[in-house]
């Protein structure tokens, strides 16, 4: 069972995809967009993540459209950290057509400044979240890892899931400084990362496998295998290659396909049913 742990869904009209420089994947990409390219690359399902409208009618969507597609196993939705009435949006979420098939929740703290989760209020909402007994997928740039650090050891009960590594300045070659930051995240049981997005962070028209050694493999250093995650971050990564590139890519660097990273971390985090 190989499961792709990070994808997205959305409409041309997003408003971060006008960006001049995704004009790449400035398109609609659909249900059937995705079977197609799971199958392409032989991934049986899929976790479903908000993909930046911050609005609880994407997320309401996105339940009702996994409900109708047994590929997508689970969805990771949007809701402010900083929502006071947090707790009963989730059970809102719960019990709407798809409802169950939640598991986790996504603020876009990257566009936040970098002690973000240290405010009182967000770290509130990262506790409801867990207390609903979801996941609290955390999408930071890598300065702000070490507020990563700090949460996950202030909030031991809640599960952490750290999107692509921290998104290390892969094209700037800051290695060191990246690993520095993230070993302290990693030392956290509570915290579980994505290998995702990396492609996105090297230089998009010349990565090689290469480029993303020194990151994967640190990953698997310090977190172990069994709290890591495959995601493609499809279509995000069509800016700088193929979902068949960044799978093989990752599957080349770790030494095959291996049945914790492309499947079992994220049936375990996120409690996935995949029958």
């Amino acid at each position: 069972m190989i499961v792709d742990a990070h994808h997205h869904l959305w409409t041309a009209d997003y408003p971060w995809l006008q960006d001049p420089s995704l004009t790449r994947i400035r398109r609609d990409y659909t249900v059937d967009d995705l079977r197609t390219v799971i199958r392409g690359a032989g991934v049986d399902r899929t976790v479903l993540v908000e993909a930046g409208r911050c609005t609880a009618d994407e997320t309401r969507s996105f339940l009702r459209l996994a409900q109708q597609t047994p590929e997508i196993a689970g969805v990771v939705g949007w809701a402010a950290l900083t929502d006071p009435d947090l707790s009963a949006t989730i059970a809102g979420h719960r019990a709407a057509p798809g409802g169950d098939l939640l598991v986790g929740i996504r603020d876009q703290v990257q566009a936040a400044p970098d002690d973000h989760l240290d405010r009182p209020d967000v770290r509130a909402g990262l506790a409801a979240v867990a207390a609903a007994g979801l996941v609290n997928e955390l999408v930071v740039r890598s300065a702000q890892l070490p507020s990563v650090a700090r949460v996950a050891a202030a909030l031991p009960e809640a599960t952490f899931v750290l999107d692509h590594l921290g998104k290390p300045p892969i094209a700037a070659g800051e290695f060191d400084r990246w690993r520095e930051l993230i070993t302290p995240v990693a030392a956290r049981p509570n915290v579980v990362a994505k290998l995702s997005g990396l492609v996105t962070e090297a230089h998009w028209d010349t990565w090689t496998p290469e480029d993303l050694r020194p990151y994967v493999h640190t990953a698997v250093e310090l977190f172990g295998t069994t709290r890591l995650m495959f995601g493609s971050d499809w279509p995000v990564l069509g800016v700088a290659a193929t979902y068949p590139q960044v799978k093989d890519a990752l599957a080349g660097l770790l030494g095959g396909l291996r049945a914790d990273v492309f499947g079992g971390t994220a049936i375990d985090t996120y409690h996935l049913e995949t029958m």
